[in-house]
């Protein structure tokens, strides 16, 4: 399956209506801790643009909405995975992207044959505490050869400079958060995204 270069994760239907107009083709909508009338309604409001706009929505955690609102798409980090019903997330014809930081969780995630594996933090993150240490660009290698073709996402402390270790390494999909929403111009950061994850297609 092939992706676009480009991942932004965002925490808002109002973000991915800034955004995506300007080019995205791969999103993440990630909302936590929020009512479930909340939810659906920025999962709904999200995948109108995306659709609009020909963009892949994909909705972290929240997968029994994620099949309710027709989604596509949905991530799962490790202990979301282990209370989902994998087998209901197929049926619904939904894709699987799954967090892994260590090879155990590596190998619990290929157990359910995902469409992507993501692997960080590649760098020092700020977006959520973690007890993972920054995994550095050469475990993406490593990453790289027991998955074989599978899409891999690097994620964690990504900027446009670091582009070049990542994808030479055997990332094929960079996530980014903070990087944009914190930026003084987020419009203008994520063309420069858009531009260096490009040269790279």
């Amino acid at each position: 399956m092939k992706l676009d270069p480009f991942y932004p994760i965002v925490d808002s239907s109002d973000w991915i209506e800034r955004l995506v107009p300007l080019g995205i083709k791969l999103v993440q909508l990630r909302i936590k801790d929020v009512s479930d009338d909340i939810l659906r309604k920025e999962i709904a409001a999200s995948r109108s643009v995306c659709v609009k706009h020909g963009c892949q929505l994909v909705v972290n955690d929240y997968w029994q909405l994620a099949i309710e609102e027709g989604c596509d798409f949905v991530h799962l980090g490790q202990e979301d995975l282990a209370a989902a019903d994998v087998a209901a997330i197929r049926k619904a014809g939904l894709k699987l992207g799954v967090s892994t930081h260590d090879g155990e969780e590596l190998q619990t995630a290929l157990s359910t044959e995902p469409d992507y594996v993501a692997l960080g933090p590649v760098y020092p993150t700020i977006l959520k505490e973690l007890k993972w240490a920054p995994q550095g660009v050469e475990k993406i290698g490593r990453w790289r050869q027991q998955i074989g073709s599978l899409p891999l996402v690097a994620i964690g402390g990504l900027n446009p400079e670091r582009l070049p270790g990542v994808f030479e390494n055997g990332a094929d999909i960079a996530a980014v958060a903070t990087d944009i929403t914190r930026n003084a111009d987020p419009e203008a950061r994520t063309r420069e995204w858009i531009e260096a994850t490009q040269r790279w297609r």
